[in-house]
């Protein structure tokens, strides 16, 4: 159990802890019921979302779709409200990630009611695909996902002297192309120079901007050789921090005293293979 799950459950038995089994867990009959037909619900509402954005689509069907779409808000919007109630902390569930996407799936269509002008900011209803996540109960992932937030965060000096690096590369050889060029060649400024040393280290080359002449062209060919050579450097730095922190969560992994099954996670308290109490974690 996460420690979001042991904060939101209940404690004393009663309407809110029948009402937290089914809508938060999925171990009963009731609560898969209650996910498939919640997933069903979901990508029925992404699909009016995204059909109603076809203009020839929505012309024929625009009655249909606007109706489809305040019943999963008003469905969505009672399910919202009673996930507040059969939580023993309110607050903690509001302002959790899931918490915040579940609001973020209905405010949408309400904004549209009051504020006609914000018709645009009423596609973000498609965040409601990113309550998938909750119904497929992909939180038991959430160890790996947690591992590689930290590696990006343990990363992010490193990566930003990396960032600071490519800007001085583009800097200089957007002005050298700039000085080869010229603005007969559509280098009409430094700036631009830039934007075409950028697009070609990326190795994106939109071929809007191309060099004419010998020197320029190999130039670009220089630069489009270095630009694969450094896309790999983030990769290697963020693979190297990710690699540490499994190795760091590898020291709480415990060994089955009964069938020296090894290889549990760490919250783990009986063994995967014989079903033994395993021994309280501790480092390697």
């Amino acid at each position: 159990m996460s420690a979001l799950s042991a904060a939101l459950k209940p404690s004393a038995p009663g309407w809110q802890r029948r009402l937290y089994t089914i809508i938060f867990e999925a171990d009963t009959p009731a609560g898969k019921c209650f996910d498939v037909c919640l997933l069903v619900a979901i990508v029925l509402s992404v699909l009016t979302v995204v059909l109603d954005s076809v203009a020839s689509i929505r012309a024929q069907w625009g009655g249909v779709f606007t109706a489809l779409e305040w019943g999963f808000t008003l469905l969505f919007t009672a399910e919202y409200i009673v996930r507040i109630a059969c939580v023993a902390r309110p607050w903690r569930y509001i302002t959790s990630p899931l918490g915040l996407i579940d609001l973020l799936s209905i405010l949408p269509t309400y904004m549209g009611l009051f504020l006609p002008q914000s018709i645009y900011l009423t596609d973000i209803r498609v965040l409601r695909l990113l309550r998938v996540f909750r119904v497929l109960k992909l939180a038991g992932y959430l160890n790996a996902s947690s591992a590689i937030t930290q590696a990006l965060a343990a990363s992010r000096r490193k990566i930003m002297i990396f960032i600071y690096v490519m800007l001085m590369m583009a800097i200089v050889l957007g002005t050298l192309m700039f000085v080869i060029e010229g603005e007969a060649n559509g280098f009409t400024s430094i700036p631009r120079g830039i934007y075409w040393a950028i697009v070609t280290l990326t190795t994106l080359g939109y071929g809007d901007l191309t060099p004419k002449t010998g020197l320029g062209q190999g130039l670009a060919a220089l630069v489009t050789l270095m630009g694969y050579g450094i896309l790999a450097v983030p990769t290697g730095i963020v693979s190297a921090e990710f690699a540490r922190v499994r190795d760091d969560e590898k020291q709480l992994l415990r060994r089955c005293g009964a069938c020296d099954s090894a290889d549990h996670d760490g919250d783990a308290r009986f063994c995967k293979a014989c079903g033994s109490n395993l021994p309280a974690a501790t480092p390697r």
